[in-house]
């Protein structure tokens, strides 16, 4: 359980701490100047491709240690809007397929399904394309892990899951549930998980920054992932625009 007396940052993943498999310079050692502050990381991530265990390993391989209770994915969030005993066909990584058996819902490799869930995977293809939209023709509920329309990488961008499930959107015509930053299940969730928010951390406007509006706190933008400029944030007025994590905790880690 998260400890109420301390403040709590929350840190995005792609494009803050690390790109794909490689941290960003300084930013371990500006999450041990946060500790070391009194100030709680929660780490929160739209990418649902990996598993809590992967996640908190490469964490630890890049020199941060944490626990499973300092983070929260958008597979998480996506698990909270399904009951137990309810079913889903997966167009996404293992990430969500651990969430969502996690709360109880039950897998299948194809429709019929209550529900078909669309997270970012590198193996998406016509095949996994096909089972999803035949479920959602069907009659199965559409939910998204989240609509990122890119994911940031030392070589440049990628598809992200909001490409995959334009897809399948395409195909289906049906409007998603979205779960992940900003919409409101990762609201809820992180409202459970961190009662006392002080900043959100990101690199992109249109997920972090409006994530912090919903949450009502300030938000800090930093320029080493998708945002590549401080003109792109006028929208969300971040309170601080650093280079890199490590320049943003080193200029307002002090000012609480």
């Amino acid at each position: 359980m998260p400890n109420d007396s301390k403040s709590t940052w929350i840190i995005d993943l792609d494009g803050v701490i690390w790109l794909a498999d490689h941290p960003i310079p300084g930013s371990p050692e500006a999450v041990d100047r946060l500790r070391a502050g009194g100030v709680r990381p929660l780490f929160v991530t739209n990418n649902s491709s990996l598993t809590v265990e992967q996640y908190l390993a490469k964490l630890a391989g890049m020199g941060v240690q944490a626990s499973a209770d300092e983070l929260v994915t958008s597979a998480q969030a996506a698990a909270s809007l399904l009951e137990p005993g309810t079913s889903a066909v997966l167009c996404a990584g293992p990430g969500a397929e651990e969430a969502l058996r996690s709360n109880g819902v039950e897998v299948r490799s194809e429709g019929p399904a209550d529900v078909v869930v669309v997270g970012w995977h590198r193996d998406f293809d016509f095949h996994r394309l096909t089972v999803a939209c035949r479920a959602v023709w069907s009659g199965a509920r559409l939910v998204a892990t989240n609509e990122d329309a890119t994911y940031p990488t030392p070589d440049g961008l990628l598809p992200g899951a909001g490409s995959i499930l334009a897809a399948v959107t395409t195909a289906t015509a049906a409007t998603p549930v979205i779960a992940g930053k900003p919409h409101q299940p990762i609201v809820d969730l992180l409202h459970k998980r961190a009662p006392n928010i002080e900043l959100v951390v990101g690199d992109r406007v249109n997920t972090d920054g409006l994530l912090a509006r919903r949450l009502q706190v300030p938000f800090g933008l930093v320029l080493s992932g998708v945002t590549r400029s401080a003109d792109e944030a006028a929208e969300v007025n971040p309170v601080e625009v650093a280079p890199d994590f490590a320049r943003l905790v080193a200029r307002r880690g002090g000012h609480r």
